[in-house]
């Protein structure tokens, strides 16, 4: 038998391809999502073990052994059969169309900020660390610091609300068990393949790299050059993104066929690029895990949920909440999932100097 020691020093090391088609890998698992004390007594009750007063890990171990003793196919029955049943117990919690409609009152998906994955930091970069006048920087709350903060409140609610609407309808499939708690690295198993579940867009960054295999310019570069050719003033920003709005707004303002044909063109190569992703989505995914922020990364198995608003892009945040666009999509990937070749799905990527290999797919969500 495996040890539980054995298999945390894998997790913690980033070692994730190694729980990949291994049993006792897997039950490690499914344990390690029982974050809450009392599922984890539950568990214990319905086994019917006596186990001395311990910390949480110490209990948890000594239940990996003692599922592990009893077989593993037997063990992964038990387990799986408790975590469906609670799994039940926990969605019935909270009303899924409320929460929905709670969705729809944010109108504005701003971040209000380049925080780069940390707004501690972003507020101690751009502001703390900048300002010596204790004057100036108080007159920054009420303005740029507030914004700021309102917007990553606001944006992270949106963000983990939908999250949890969205991976429901994954746990809703035959061929998903849910991971319990919510834990890094795991948010459930596709027929036993433990996935990290990420929502996200087609990237700028990935976009411009595509661009330029075309021997196109940046999107920004062009739209800068034919506001100009039409005589479209315009402000260059702090932000780019402002920068890119205040063109694109203009331009769809002008309203002449001048105008709309630069947007055309703009969203015609987006198309493009695209169409061309969805059927072989293998660079995207080495994007997706090369370009991860510092502070949030890790090698685990994903399926990146890519959410497209053809009609305009930069509104895509809204399918977050638009159940009736990603059940139909979410739910076709899942039933076709088993007559995948699974080497497809096999990754190698480069992090900071260091090789990883994992699996990864992409459920794409398009909005004609």
């Amino acid at each position: 038998m495996t040890s539980f020691s054995f298999w945390k020093s894998q997790y913690d090391a980033n070692n994730l391809s190694d729980f990949n088609f291994n049993s006792s890998g897997l039950l490690w698992l499914k344990l390690k999502s029982f974050t809450r004390p009392e599922l984890l007594s539950q568990l214990i009750s319905e086994l019917h073990l006596t186990l001395p007063k311990s910390k949480l890990k110490e209990k948890a171990e000594a239940v990996f052994d003692f599922l592990q003793s009893q077989g593993l196919e037997n063990a992964h029955r038990q387990i799986d059969q408790f975590i469906r049943r609670k799994h039940d117990e926990i969605r019935t919690s909270y009303d899924e169309q409320r929460l929905t409609s709670e969705l729809y009152k944010l109108r504005y998906y701003d971040w209000g900020g380049d925080y780069k994955n940390s707004l501690d930091k972003y507020l101690v970069d751009d502001f703390i660390k900048v300002y010596q006048s204790y004057d100036e920087l108080s007159a920054k709350l009420d303005g740029e610091i507030q914004r700021s903060v309102q917007g990553y409140v606001l944006c992270s609610w949106y963000n983990h609300w939908s999250s949890i609407l969205i991976e429901n309808i994954f746990k809703s499939h035959l061929i998903v068990l849910p991971a319990i708690g919510q834990i890094k690295k795991v948010d459930f198993f596709v027929n036993q393949i433990p996935f990290d579940l990420k929502v996200t867009y087609l990237p700028v960054n990935f976009i411009e790299a595509k661009r330029k295999t075309f021997g196109l310019r940046p999107e920004l570069t062009e739209l800068k050059q034919n506001a100009r050719k039409l005589n479209i003033a315009f402000q260059t920003h702090k932000k780019s993104d402002d920068t890119y709005y205040e063109i694109v707004q203009k331009l769809r303002d002008r309203n002449t066929s001048q105008s709309l044909s630069v947007l055309k063109d703009i969203a015609n190569m987006r198309n493009q690029i695209l169409n061309e992703t969805v059927n072989n989505p293998r660079e995207l995914i080495q994007n997706l895990y090369e370009q991860q922020g510092e502070m949030r990364f890790d090698a685990a198995n994903r399926l990146f949920l890519i959410l497209v608003d053809k009609n305009n892009y930069d509104e895509s945040w809204k399918l977050r909440r638009n159940l009736d666009v990603l059940k139909p999509s979410i739910l076709y990937y899942l039933d076709r999932f088993t007559q995948k070749n699974l080497d497809d799905l096999r990754v190698e990527f480069s992090y900071a100097g260091q090789t990883y290999r994992c699996l990864a797919d992409c459920v794409f969500v398009i909005k004609d």
